[in-house]
């Protein structure tokens, strides 16, 4: 009699464990589908944020320079105006997308940096040098013009602005470094590097250097792995 009672709760406990397991193996991979969703969208969500406080910036300067060239130089203001609305498409519309054409992202660049060159001619000495060996690559959006839009901001009169991005093998490097006042800070208008430096945490967690020097000048130093 034991020994058949035995048998019996033998047969009857080893399924009811086995199944027990795998229902609560199923349940604790649903709950890990359901925590990666809910991060993957707080992720999302705070990229978007972060995007959103830039964009405000890189347009009103633009419009700015634009307003006084009617003033000044009118006959300059229609390369200007196609300038801004290529730099307005690529905010509003391709910066919507994950990644963009790394050649798209150059563009952009080269569109605000001709604008400030323009707002700050005989105030600032502006030197930008580009070297890329190809532009096959994808980039997130947005990342570069923190960096670059920092410098112009915060830069000191009769100072000189320096903005090399170099593309090789896969890796971009930008370096911008210009003169600075002791009270450049962030903490001032709460967006500009610190937002830079929480963006590339969330898209590049383990493809990126990223430095800030204060010595003479106030150097930046990006280095980021392509796609």
């Amino acid at each position: 009699m034991f020994k058949c009672l035995s048998d019996y709760l033998w047969q009857s406990l080893v399924p009811l464990i086995f199944f027990s397991f795998v229902w609560m193996l199923y349940r604790f991979l649903d709950e890990q589908e359901k925590v990666a969703a809910i991060k993957k969208q707080h992720t999302e969500m705070e990229l978007k944020f972060l995007k959103s406080q830039i964009d405000p910036h890189v347009l009103f300067n633009n419009l700015n320079t634009i307003y006084s060239y009617a003033i000044e130089k009118p006959n300059e203001v229609p390369e200007m105006v196609l300038m801004l609305s290529d730099n307005l498409k690529h905010v509003l519309y391709d910066s919507n997308s994950k990644t963009v054409a790394l050649e798209k992202e150059i563009q952009f660049i080269d569109n605000y940096i001709k604008f400030q060159k323009l707002r700050v001619e005989g105030v600032k000495q502006v030197n930008y040098l580009k070297e890329i060996d190809g532009y096959n690559y994808e980039i997130a959006p947005l990342l570069l013009i923190s960096i670059i839009e920092n410098a112009f901001k915060h830069s000191t009169l009769n100072s000189t602005i320096s903005i090399n991005i170099e593309v090789k093998n896969s890796e971009l490097v930008c370096v911008c470094e210009n003169g600075f006042k002791e009270v450049q800070t962030d903490e001032k208008n709460g967006i500009g590097l610190r937002n830079l430096k929480k963006r590339l945490e969330l898209i590049y967690p383990d493809d990126y250097v990223f430095n800030v020097e204060k010595a003479e000048t106030f150097k930046v130093y990006l280095k980021l792995k392509l796609q």
